[in-house]
């Protein structure tokens, strides 16, 4: 279900919403239509708090209402984690368009990133979801131990990197 731009999916006794808080909050919690006992300032207000640390990024918000409480939760995507993880300065994505990212992350850095993201990947294993990370920091454009993300996908599937079970 949709509402005025948040996907909607009813759990039991609560409902999640996803929203991007960088579109503007006010029009979309209106048509959201947050509890009778909270405004839609306040909980723009708790989700400009809880995207803080995100800064210039774009990230998920997740809003569960429960009991007429909602609750705000930031659900970040592989690309705003491997950008986090190149330890760039903030941007303004208004003014800054086109922004290429060059940079150098760690092996490590990827696995801890893609056991973060196990939850919402399509993949088997954590070997899978560690694949979905590099494409994505190929993407982004960033090397992985100062080799191109693609060569260390390629030493993964031929076995010469290994990747822990979990």
């Amino acid at each position: 279900m949709e509402w005025g731009g948040a996907r909607v999916a009813p759990t039991g006794g609560r409902h999640h919403a996803f929203i991007n808080p960088c579109v503007f909050l006010h029009s979309i919690l209106t048509n959201f239509s947050p509890p009778p006992s909270q405004s839609p300032k306040k909980v723009g207000e708790d989700i400009a708090k809880a995207t803080g640390d995100w800064k210039g990024l774009r990230v998920t918000v997740q809003l569960t209402i429960q009991n007429r409480q909602a609750a705000v939760s930031v659900v970040p995507s592989a690309s705003s984690l491997v950008i986090r993880a190149l330890k760039e300065p903030p941007r303004d994505r208004k003014k800054e368009k086109n922004i290429k990212h060059t940079g150098n992350v760690e092996l490590d850095t990827i696995i801890e990133i893609a056991r973060t993201l196990r939850f919402k990947s399509l993949g088997k294993d954590l070997s899978a979801t560690v694949r979905e990370v590099l494409g994505t920091t190929q993407s982004v454009g960033a090397t992985v131990d100062g080799r191109p993300a693609h060569d260390v996908i390629e030493a993964i599937l031929a076995g010469e990197i290994e990747i822990p079970s979990e």
